[in-house]
């Protein structure tokens, strides 16, 4: 809708207010629609706001995204979002993303980073649709700062709740696109990732196309609430690094795959504060204080759910772990609404300082870790400790040999 293809350029929208009619995404067709896009170099668009009018089940022919920055060493600073128009809206992922669904879907993403060392920076993403708030295809050098996402959730109960109504969901009998009914007991995003990298896509710099994934991320200072996850980099190469930001109420908080996460803090109320995806992913450094669980409505009770190999994680606690219900996990199963009965996954040469009270719980193919632990730690159902401190050190595939740093073992 709007092209900017020039470069070397400021445009200040400050005070301006554009509204978009979500009604109007079905005339492009089989089209992506962009609503602002940057093709030119080294220009800034700065206080735009936008806002996408209509309902929320308004939805493109194929997809919409508001912003879309190509080009190079261009930056977008204090745009204020409202992302409408979506379909199915209220269900999250559970009847399909992509290419793999139940009910089809179109979507409705924030801002697209492509290109090269592109910027976004200050910018208030209010998301009320399906899709992702920020998001990466065939970028490299992107930075995101300051910025603030918010989602809304909602209980598989209360969409359970739709039986007999004729929704979507009821009309496809609630059977989800992981082959299973439904599960009640969770909450799920009604959104995608806050911020997302993808490790492939297209993009234009000036004027020539490549087809690449997404190298070297920098996310500094961001907060993500009520995404379906917080900051996911998994899928993106080179350096990798989030500092000083805060994920509030995802279903998964931070998951880098390798990389720093340094200075952060989350919560576990409805899904782990961190994560790691696979067994292949090596070398994460976190550093994440974990925020107040109380009321938390975590289906699958983790704090955390550690696999790989080499990873050296710090957990401290504001709350003084309130909530020993939830456990930090190393090693076996991911048992969350989009995965029932997930295969048990191995984790050696971890690193944990646990300095919360919540329990660690090492599973059976956890090996050759080590350090230390103000919770209970869990050892393959075997040894449980509770003390203040616990040191560690690694010892063959058992996960642990504990030597005792204060007055009280229990064997079970």
């Amino acid at each position: 809708m709007f092209k900017v293809t020039g470069h070397h350029s400021t445009y200040d929208f400050t005070g301006v207010t554009i509204n978009f009619d979500t009604d109007l995404l079905k005339a492009f067709g089989r089209e992506d629609v962009h609503q602002v896009q940057i093709l030119g170099n080294y220009n800034v668009l700065k206080n735009l706001k936008m806002v996408d009018v209509g309902s929320r089940t308004d939805r493109p022919t194929w997809r919409a995204t508001n912003v879309v920055l190509d080009g190079s060493y261009n930056r977008i600073e204090g745009f204020h979002m409202t992302v409408k128009g979506s379909w199915p809206y209220g269900y999250g992922d559970a009847f399909g993303k992509g290419g793999n669904y139940v009910i089809k879907h179109f979507k409705h993403c924030a801002i697209l980073i492509r290109g090269e060392s592109n910027h976004v920076k200050a910018c208030t993403m209010m998301h009320m649709a399906y899709g992702h708030a920020i998001y990466m295809q065939a970028a490299n050098n992107a930075l995101i700062e300051d910025c603030y996402v918010e989602g809304e959730i909602r209980s598989t109960d209360d969409m359970l709740a739709e039986r007999g109504s004729g929704s979507p969901a009821d009309k496809v009998d609630f059977k989800t696109v992981w082959g299973y009914p439904l599960p009640a007991g969770f909450m799920m995003s009604l959104q995608e990732g806050g911020i997302r990298a993808y490790n492939g896509g297209h993009t234009v710099i000036d004027g020539k196309a490549y087809e690449r994934g997404t190298t070297h991320v920098t996310v500094v200072n961001c907060t993500i609430k009520n995404m379906r996850t917080g900051i996911t980099l998994t899928h993106a190469k080179g350096k990798k690094l989030v500092r000083g930001s805060t994920t509030i109420g995802c279903e998964r908080g931070f998951c880098i795959g390798s990389g720093d996460i340094i200075n952060c803090r989350g919560d576990a109320r409805y899904g782990p504060v961190f994560g790691i995806d696979y067994e292949s992913n090596r070398n994460c450094r976190a550093e994440i204080t974990i925020l107040s669980n109380d009321d938390s409505y975590n289906g699958n009770s983790q704090l955390t759910y550690i696999i790989g190999n080499g990873h050296y994680i710090t957990f401290r606690g504001s709350d003084n772990g309130s909530n020993q219900a939830l456990t930090i996990d190393i090693a076996g199963q991911y048992d969350v609404v989009r995965s029932r009965d997930a295969p048990v996954k191995a984790a050696s040469h971890v690193e944990i300082h646990n300095l919360t009270t919540y329990p660690l719980r090492m599973g059976g193919n956890s090996s050759d870790t080590f350090g230390e632990s103000c919770g209970v730690i869990i050892n393959q159902g075997l040894i449980t400790m509770s003390t203040e401190l616990i040191a560690t050190k690694p010892i063959n595939n058992w996960g642990f040999v504990i030597t005792v740093l204060s007055r009280k073992l229990i064997f079970l």
